[in-house]
């Protein structure tokens, strides 16, 4: 709950990013560093597509 004055907005931001970090997450030191940027990118392109996002897209490796 660092730098949030009121509990309760910590909590309601935990909630909305704990899902999202998840899609984000992986398990790096089990993967070669090819394979983890590959991973990324296809994370950050899915994210993408469901956010909405279509400013600089990220470069497919």
């Amino acid at each position: 709950m660092r730098r949030f004055r009121d509990p309760e907005r910590a909590q309601t931001f935990l909630m909305n990013f704990g899902p999202i970090r998840q899609h984000f997450a992986s398990k790096r030191h089990l993967l070669t560093a090819s394979v983890y940027r590959r991973q990324l990118v296809a994370r950050f392109n899915s994210w993408c597509v469901f956010a909405g996002i279509i400013q600089n897209p990220p470069a497919v490796l």
